[in-house]
């Protein structure tokens, strides 16, 4: 009786760090995930049961581990990751151009999918630790922090995921408090530089122009983008096939498994990164209207989440998941409707993948412990603040 009673306890306690209208969430968008790809690619429905399953395992587990804990293993994570990607840049397997894998021999990992959960782990233990002193030079410290790991990243290249490493650290220096005077020149500075593209492209975009810290597949995204038609049956194909999915889905869509583009595989990667230009064309605006609905109660959910976390370093960690899964959802939107550059940024808990989709539920995982487990004593309680 007594062992039944202590194992009642711990499903209560458990249950109680797993939020059931964020799992909804989760839950629905593994289902559209599955029926899509049942559409895009039947082959691969198998393999996605066990990718989500071990998502769900990453999700709840994370979970249950006490935050303070999750706090004293940033450090050691960030530094892991710093070392895996200098070995992947020095050891790592390249393909098609790209060297972003390291084969340990039992197992072949992405270091820069780790970096995505350790980078604002580390800024939000750097900032608890400082939280007594904090002065404007300890987000400079943080940028570098940042830096580090992005610029690795970066020269493998990868831009996707640089851009999704960079998100998560700023979100935790924006919560921490970062001041406006510096993020306002950035704004006007990349205003200034799309304008500058818009007015010059041509110019910038012929052949031999070397753009300086891109690689030329790089600059051949960005040309294409401004105008897909320049190479249409190359660099642009992807672009101009999936807004032509998209635009003949209509109100209604096609209907499942009637979509012509998807089904007669004019969209290119449509089980992966452009995965929505077959839910768009098979359910049409409503289809997309109600998946958007999805995210958007997921992300309201995880800030309301995050902004409930007794710990000044938990409400900075579960901002930044919140926010970098926005910035999933808007960069692969935007970019398989043409008004992004094509970056391989998957849909979250939708697009066909393992490592992607174990990452965000972990991420999510790590907003529920922080949500309900304060931080450890003497090193990083206390109220949350800015400067």
């Amino acid at each position: 009786m007594m062992k039944k009673a202590y194992w009642l306890v711990m499903i209560a306690h458990a249950m109680r760090r797993w939020d059931f209208p964020l799992l909804v969430c989760v839950l629905l968008l593994f289902a559209a995930g599955q029926v899509v790809l049942m559409s895009a690619s039947p082959e691969r429905v198998g393999t996605l049961w066990g990718h989500q399953a071990l998502a769900l395992a990453a999700l709840l587990t994370a979970a249950l581990v006490p935050f303070r804990w999750w706090l004293r293993l940033a450090l050691p994570l960030y530094l892991l990751g710093v070392l895996l990607l200098l070995a992947v840049l020095l050891f790592g397997e390249t393909t098609k151009g790209a060297t972003r894998w390291l084969d340990l021999g039992v197992v072949r990992i992405q270091p820069s999918e780790l970096m995505k959960l350790a980078a604002p782990m580390m800024l939000a233990w750097y900032f608890a630790l400082r939280r007594h002193s904090l002065a404007w030079w300890d987000h400079v410290v943080a940028l570098m922090l940042l830096a580090i790991p992005a610029i690795l990243i970066l020269k493998e290249p990868d831009l996707g995921t640089t851009i999704l490493v960079v998100a998560a650290g700023g979100f935790v220096l924006f919560f921490a408090g970062f001041s406006w005077r510096f993020i306002v020149p950035l704004v006007l500075a990349l205003a200034v530089g799309i304008g500058a593209l818009l007015v010059q492209g041509d110019r910038w975009c012929a052949p031999g122009v070397e753009w300086p810290m891109l690689h030329e597949y790089q600059k051949q995204r960005v040309c294409t983008l401004l105008d897909p038609h320049r190479d249409p049956l190359g660099k642009g194909f992807h672009t101009i096939q999936a807004t032509i999915a998209i635009g003949s889905g209509g109100a209604w869509g096609k209907g499942w498994r009637e979509g012509t583009q998807s089904q007669l595989s004019f969209v290119p990667e449509r089980h992966t990164d452009f995965i929505f230009a077959v839910l768009a064309e098979e359910f049409g605006f409503f289809g997309v209207a109600l998946l958007l609905s999805v995210y958007t109660a997921l992300l309201l959910r995880g800030a309301w989440l995050a902004i409930r976390s007794p710990s000044w370093p938990g409400m900075l960690l579960g901002g930044a998941v919140v926010g970098t899964t926005f910035v999933y959802v808007f960069v692969n939107v935007a970019m398989v409707s043409g008004m992004l550059p094509v970056v391989g940024v998957p849909l979250p808990f939708i697009s066909y993948g393992g490592t992607a989709l174990v990452t965000l539920a972990t991420g999510l995982g790590l907003l529920l412990s922080a949500a309900v487990q304060s931080a450890p004593r003497g090193g990083f309680s206390g109220q949350r603040r800015g400067i």
